[in-house]
């Protein structure tokens, strides 16, 4: 089981890891209380990181840390003080989104083994190029992907020596992970920062289908899919839940490890999915593993399922039926608790006791013996003791010298001198190097790695000139405003370019004043289309959302500026996409306010861009969002509602927060808040940090009102960031209602 497949088990708390070591996982993803993209897990104190390291290296588990969210520019010299300790750990991994994370660990600490998260949403070749050259050693696939497309990243994959991770069980997003943004904007509570509120899971006013929770998806399993994903050449298969208590960690695991030993053994896979159902799930769905994108894989209920699937299971016609079931799931629950309980009883993640004795004779070496619980082991000074009136040996020197031994992983449970006759003396530099071979002993014959000192980026002055204003557009109508304004002018490529490859290259041939703008879904044949296009069209500039294309354009010689969904909010994710991938500019992410802007240091020779006004994305979904809302006569999402479909539509939580579903052709169904993000203030704000500024006058449906046509929107924005006065006030009476929230709030 070992050698094909890793079982990769979620630990949100100690309970969680133990019982997932009890049921048999092969590594476990573990988060401490900061950096890790499940906030509301009880996550893990970096004091019993390594009794939790230990116990699992005890059973043949290995621990992986999740690091998973983007960092502020703010955290930067904490997260190297964390990495400057974790070097030290046993730790088998670390799992990253940040790629100003990424680039600091290839620089700098390069013994630890770096995965990438689902949250960097990796969907096709170019991805898994770019990570690769961020040293990735494994990458965790986009949940929405079939086994078709895994199969082919998985072949690119051993290519390159990066080992695909794939979702087998849990929770499934109905947005594209990293992409995800409604918690942000509702509350400043950031997926990409750990703190996602699910609002997703919340119940809305009733649909005009009839639905109360139109965003919530049933879970994922692909229990009966093993064959397929071992024949696709998955390697790890990973569950969801690190927010889930530990009896469900244990039943989940242990189900998936049963059914790996009898695919690895040549038997019959197990079908009871029984067990699954007894503990927490909102049902069960492999419809996106299997591309049968479906209004099935929804569920009109996010709490647990379990008693209404056992209520059909057994038929239940009365309600004292229903108490029965509910009874025995009770009961059920209870059994798998005790069993848990009692398995993980004598599991220990304490500090391990160090028995000290130093002992020597008059011209014979100082000898110090050290017991653990796992070895015995004795270090010798190098010359013999000699007598001497100062400087001799005494319990509280050697306890003074010996303090740092008391850390994260050991405590000196008994310290003694045996043997030493008063006046006895060995030079101090002799004491130091016992304790440092005691150390080194400790840690697995391994030397101390010295701490990384906190790299100074070389502040750059102002940008000197007016900025410039860039406009994003994705009609053919809208391709006049390069003649009718000075503006740069972007042309969003949709997402299914393989089927609009043609006139795509035909509109930039006939208009080379357009600069492409490319989305951050680019998967299967749309990704191949985009970089045949890049051969076709040879632009000298893009921007672009997706890494895989950002990496194109690196091989090809393409200059390319980072969009703002690549989610940049730090100075070493700048630096990253400058040293490692010749980017020339980056959107800074709306997410954050002036405060957590302003310290971020750009690279010399490098542009900053920064959004003003656009529609505000909460998620894109391969899902369809129209099933459950407004209704939809297909029963299912292909290729075909990806080219051609163009709708929208409305829906209001319990709460009162109007969302708006937006379909564009060639485009995943999209939700974008009621009103527009406006945010006229950071021009003066922030004079001189940005050398671009940007709107988007993309067609979305949303309740903001605009008064004038493009070329006078366009006009309206110029006058505002080279400070005409009366700008701010023309641009509000022109675009209303807006909102700045996420500037005001930050993250």
């Amino acid at each position: 089981m070992r050698n094909q497949f890793e079982l990769l088990a979620p630990g949100g708390d100690i309970e969680s890891i133990k019982a997932a070591i009890a049921a048999g996982a092969d590594a476990i993803y573990c988060g401490l209380d900061h950096f890790n993209a499940r906030n509301r897990a009880t996550n893990l104190t970096f004091d019993n990181l390594n009794g939790v390291v230990r116990l699992a290296h005890e059973h043949d588990c290995k621990i992986f840390l999740t690091l998973n969210i983007i960092i502020l520019e703010s955290e930067i010299p904490t997260i190297i003080r964390l990495l400057n300790k974790l070097v030290n750990t046993k730790v088998d991994g670390v799992i990253v989104q940040d790629l100003g994370l990424f680039y600091i660990l290839k620089e700098h600490f390069k013994d630890l083994d770096v995965h990438a998260s689902t949250q960097v949403n990796t969907h096709n070749d170019g991805q898994i190029f770019f990570l690769n050259k961020l040293t990735a050693s494994r990458v965790n696939l986009s949940r929405e992907l079939n086994i078709k497309e895994i199969k082919h990243l998985a072949q690119v994959g051993r290519e390159h020596n990066v080992l695909m991770e794939v979702f087998v069980h849990g929770s499934y997003c109905i947005g594209f992970s990293g992409l995800c943004y409604i918690s942000s904007v509702r509350n400043g509570n950031s997926g990409n920062r750990g703190r996602c509120s699910q609002p997703c899971r919340d119940q809305y006013q009733t649909t005009q289908a009839g639905k109360d929770y139109p965003l919530n998806l049933k879970d994922n399993s692909a229990y009966s899919d093993l064959k397929e994903l071992a024949n696709a050449g998955v390697y790890s298969l990973k569950v969801e839940g690190r927010i889930k208590k530990s009896h469900y960690v244990y039943t989940v695991v242990d189900n998936w490890r049963k059914q790996i030993e009898n695919y690895c053994n040549g038997s019959e896979l197990l079908s009871d999915t029984t067990e699954l159902y007894t503990v927490f799930n909102r049902d069960f769905s492999n419809s996106f593993l299997k591309g049968d994108i479906n209004k099935n894989m929804f569920i009109d209920n996010p709490r647990d399922h379990s008693a209404k699937h056992f209520s059909k299971v057994y038929n239940c016609k009365t309600d004292e039926d229903l108490k029965a079931v509910k009874k025995k799931l009770y009961d059920d629950k209870t059994d798998i608790i005790s069993t848990v309980s009692d398995k993980i009883k004598d599991f220990n993640i304490d500090k391990q006791p160090l028995t000290i004795t130093v002992s020597g004779n008059e011209n014979s070496p100082l000898r110090v013996s050290v017991t653990t619980p796992d070895m015995s082991f004795d270090v010798y000074s190098d010359s013999n003791l000699i007598h001497s009136e100062k400087n001799t040996i005494t319990h509280d020197g050697i306890e003074k010298l010996l303090n740092s031994l008391n850390n994260a992983e050991y405590y000196i449970d008994s310290l003694a001198i045996e043997h030493i006759d008063n006046g006895l003396f060995v030079p101090f530099k002799e004491l130091t190097a016992i304790k440092k071979q005691i150390v080194f002993t400790l840690n697995g014959s391994k030397a101390r790695i010295s701490p990384v000192e906190m790299p100074v980026l070389k502040k750059q002055g102002q940008f000197q000139t007016e900025p410039t204003l860039s406009v994003l557009i994705s009609t053919k109508q809208d391709i006049e405003l390069c003649d009718t304004t000075s503006a740069d002018i972007y042309y969003q490529l949709p997402e299914s370019v393989h089927s609009e490859l043609t006139p795509l290259v035909n509109i930039f041939s006939e208009n080379e004043k357009l600069i492409p703008w490319f989305p951050s879904i680019l998967i299967g044949e749309n990704y191949t289309a985009a970089v045949e296009f890049l051969d076709q069209v040879k632009p000298k500039l893009i921007v672009t959302n997706n890494t895989g294309i950002a990496y194109a354009a690196y091989e090809k010689g393409i200059d390319w500026i980072a969009g703002p969904y690549l989610n940049i909010m730090n100075s070493f994710s700048l630096l990253c996409m400058k040293e490692e991938f010749n980017c020339v500019g980056s959107f800074i992410s709306n997410e954050i306010n002036q405060k957590q802007i302003k310290p971020i240091v750009r690279p010399e020779n490098f542009k900053l861009f920064y959004s003003i006004y656009h529609p505000i994305l909460l998620m894109t979904s391969r899902q369809c969002l129209f099933h459950q809302t407004v209704g939809c006569k297909k029963k299912a999402f292909d290729t075909k509602c990806l080219k051609k479909c163009k709708k929208s539509a409305s829906i209001i939580n319990l709460k009162e927060a109007s969302f708006v579903l937006d379909k564009q052709k060639g485009d995943h169904n999209s939700l974008y808040s009621e009103y527009n993000f406006l945010n006229t203030a950071i021009p003066t704000d922030l004079d001189g940090v940005f050398s671009d500024f940007f709107i988007d006058l993309r067609d979305i449906n949303t309740e903001t009102c605009i008064k004038e046509d493009k070329a006078s929107v366009v006009q309206l924005f110029q006058n505002l960031i080279v400070g005409k006065p009366d700008a701010k006030v023309a641009l509000e009476q022109a675009i209303y209602p807006t909102t700045n929230a996420q500037y005001k709030k930050g993250l």
